[in-house]
């Protein structure tokens, strides 16, 4: 799929983006995609790219980009080497719900000024905490999102002021929630904390779990990626953006 590389201005600085569109003229419905806690790399312009080949324009952000040039994550060992631990949580720390939205703001402008994009509200996925970065802007800029989708995300239903369910009333998308039953970030319990704010807010929602570890969907992710979970997710993701952008 054609790709391209850019920056967008946000009210913190610039942020490296990729773009990536199907083959033609256009225009298509436009999607951000969130990476997890390891930010934006190959893998996920590779994923971008797939998904721009069911019909959508795909823009994967550097969601470190006020860490100006961050070293790279590697997830297979990032959790386990303390130093790099400290580093990875105290990144994803300083990504704060306000800060998601003013940044979310940036990329739908983006998007709407580009003439490979149609329409005025869009599409959100992510994965890990990309997955709750995209329910919090589904909750806080609820005009300009259509449909939300978050995969094997993490703290989607907590005691934290910042908690996702807690912007419930305020969501107009369409949700897809897809948990991995391995996942101690997004528990039965928490999901059913989400199913009834979402429910009480009269938000169309999905929620499904993927018999797989948190990550699953990610294929750089070498110890959680499960090939069988990430086809269902694409098919899920084909069906329901499919359904809900048109």
């Amino acid at each position: 799929m054609p790709t391209i590389t850019d920056s967008i201005t946000t009210p913190d600085g610039t942020c490296p983006v990729t773009l990536a569109t199907p083959e033609g003229d256009g225009p298509w419905p436009g999607v951000v995609m969130y990476p997890d806690a390891g930010g934006r790399r190959p893998v996920f312009d590779e994923m971008a790219e797939k998904l721009a080949g069911y019909g959508y324009a795909v823009l994967v952000p550097d969601i470190y980009y006020r860490e100006g040039d961050w070293a790279p994550f590697d997830l297979n060992t990032a959790f386990s080497d303390p130093d790099e631990r400290k580093r990875l949580m105290s990144l994803m720390g300083r990504i704060t719900p306000d800060k998601m939205a003013a940044d979310a703001g940036a990329f739908f402008d983006y998007l709407a000024s580009r003439p490979e994009v149609s329409g005025t509200a869009f599409g959100t996925t992510g994965y890990c905490m990309g997955g709750r970065t995209s329910l919090v802007v589904a909750g806080r800029i609820p005009e300009r999102v259509a449909a939300a989708m978050s995969f094997h995300g993490g703290g989607l239903a907590t005691d934290d002021p910042g908690s996702p369910h807690l912007l419930a009333d305020q969501i107009r998308a369409a949700v897809y929630v897809g948990g991995a039953e391995n996942d101690a970030s997004f528990t039965p319990e928490a999901a059913e904390t989400l199913d009834k704010a979402l429910t009480a807010a009269d938000v169309e929602h999905t929620i499904e779990w993927y018999a797989a570890a948190h990550g699953f969907a990610v294929s750089d992710h070498h110890a959680a990626y499960d090939a069988d979970a990430a086809e269902r997710h694409w098919k899920t993701m084909e069906s329901f953006f499919g359904a809900k952008l048109g």
